[in-house]
């Protein structure tokens, strides 16, 4: 390889994600039954089009702040008020999506050598982002029920360890931290003087309890929400975060001399999406999630998803990479467990498709099992 073609060395900790392996393979097969992608299947709210449209027309086309447009963040802050019952006067950075918020946290915050507490089943990118930033990722095992249990977190915490990332609800595991869970690993954060991440890109998709966020039980919280899942505008590439003031100075900065700033008529969009009533949807994809447990509960052995829409469905003997092996020749495409995980006993079905294809993808998969 000539001189000038030399890749650095920290892209050597990155792998092509799984996720994309799949959906390129989609790209290639005829009509496949795909249970893969986390991306909902209903379309953005037609009054977030509009503003978009809207404010492209009218001009709104140039680069914002790099915080964000005024009218985003204000309504942000709004929401969080009526929320957590917080004042104006808190820092919100809109992102490149949430996907944006975790890339300018991580290399905020992590230095070489730091340790970052991740809960295993975990979102893929956090530990490739980690790893990114010269860190070390400390998985914590949540097998068995999926759920934190802080003397776990606790004893993985050394004098190295720099923060924690929360997922609630999580991908891939579609489980939702009530918050007697969530305030029992606040008091391990607080007690060791933690940053906490709370990535909470699904929190409108909860079906089974009220949403209970970390934000409102520990103030040493980066919070980040996003566009993509609520109000299906994953292509726009829209986020926010906000957290401790020093924080979301620095991610700001970092921002400035790398993505810039959110692209403009989106945060218009989103400013319009905020005021869209989306029940209806969620509503729908409780559904989805029912006809999912209902089907693969009694052959699998699947622990119910309260949340987001996806299922961490344990893979036939234990093996998931076969299994899904066997799913893709028969036109079916679902992910193994160990995009997201040390482990490869599970694989993870997304529902966010419709009906239909959702019942053809679940009555093959039975078959498979049986």
């Amino acid at each position: 390889m000539p001189r000038s073609h030399h890749i650095a060395d920290r892209m050597r900790l990155l792998d092509a994600s799984g996720i994309r392996k799949v959906f390129d393979l989609a790209a290639q097969l005829e009509n496949p039954i795909n249970l893969s992608i986390g991306q909902p299947d209903f379309d953005v709210p037609d009054a977030a089009k509009a503003e978009a449209v809207a404010a492209i027309r009218r001009g709104f086309n140039k680069y914002t702040q790099t915080q964000g447009a005024a009218d985003l963040r204000e309504a942000i802050a709004a929401a969080c008020a009526r929320e957590f019952g917080w004042s104006d006067d808190r820092a919100y950075l809109v992102t490149c999506g949430v996907s944006g918020a975790l890339v300018l946290a991580f290399l905020t915050l992590v230095d070489p050598g730091d340790e970052v507490i991740l809960l295993d089943p975990y979102f893929v990118m956090y530990k490739h982002l980690v790893n990114l930033a010269g860190g070390t990722p400390v998985l914590v095992d949540t097998y068995g029920g999926f759920a934190p249990d802080p003397a776990a977190i606790e004893s993985a915490i050394t004098d190295r360890t720099r923060m924690l990332v929360v997922n609630s609800p999580c991908n891939p595991t579609g489980r939702v931290y009530s918050a007697d869970e969530l305030r029992a690993v606040a008091d391990v954060a607080a007690r060791h003087d933690l940053l906490v991440i709370s990535d909470e890109i699904y929190e409108f998709f909860c079906y089974d309890e009220p949403f209970a966020s970390m934000a409102s039980l520990y103030d040493n919280t980066l919070l980040m929400r996003g566009f993509s899942k609520s109000y299906a505008m994953t292509g726009w590439r829209l986020g926010w975060c906000t957290g401790p003031a020093p924080v979301i100075e620095k991610m700001t900065m970092l921002q400035q001399y790398s993505f810039v700033c959110a692209p403009s008529m989106a945060q218009a969009a989103g400013a319009a999406a905020m005021t869209c009533d989306m029940s209806g949807h969620v509503a729908a994809y409780k559904r989805k999630r029912d006809m999912v447990y209902d089907a693969l509960a009694e052959p699998f052995g699947l622990i119910r998803p309260g949340g987001a829409f996806y299922a961490f469905v344990p893979a036939p003997g234990g093996q998931a990479t076969e299994f899904v092996t066997r799913a893709i020749a028969n036109n079916v495409l679902i992910i193994p467990g160990n995009v997201f995980s040390e482990q490869d006993t599970h694989f993870r079905i997304s529902y966010a498709t419709t009906d239909e294809k959702l019942a053809e993808g679940l009555d093959v998969l039975v078959q498979l099992a049986s």
